[in-house]
C-alpha cells in the first residue's frame, strides 16, 4: 500500500475561513430522522430511558397504563 493511499488523520483537519457552518442546518440521521423512523420505534428522553432500561420494562408499563385507563374511575359513580 502507498503512502498516498493510506487514511488520512481526520484529527488533523482544519475547516476552510470561507465555510459559513451558521448556514448549514442540522439534520437528523440514523434511527432520529423521522423519514427513517420506523413505526414502532420511539425514542426516549434520557430521564424515561434510565427509568426504563429494556424494551420489555417499558412496554409492561405501558400495558399498566392501558389497563388504567380501563378502571372506571370512582368519584364519578359517587
Amino acid at each position: 500500500m502507498s503512502e498516498e493511499s493510506t487514511p488520512k488523520d481526520y484529527d488533523e483537519y482544519d475547516l476552510k475561513d470561507e465555510y459559513d457552518l451558521s448556514a448549514m442546518p442540522v439534520m437528523p440521521w440514523g434511527r432520529y430522522d423521522p423519514a427513517h423512523r420506523r413505526s414502532n420505534l420511539a425514542v426516549l428522553d434520557p430521564d424515561i430511558a434510565e427509568a426504563f432500561p429494556d424494551d420489555e420494562s417499558v412496554n409492561e408499563a405501558l400495558r399498566l397504563v392501558l389497563q388504567m385507563v380501563k378502571v372506571p374511575h370512582l368519584a364519578a359513580n359517587s
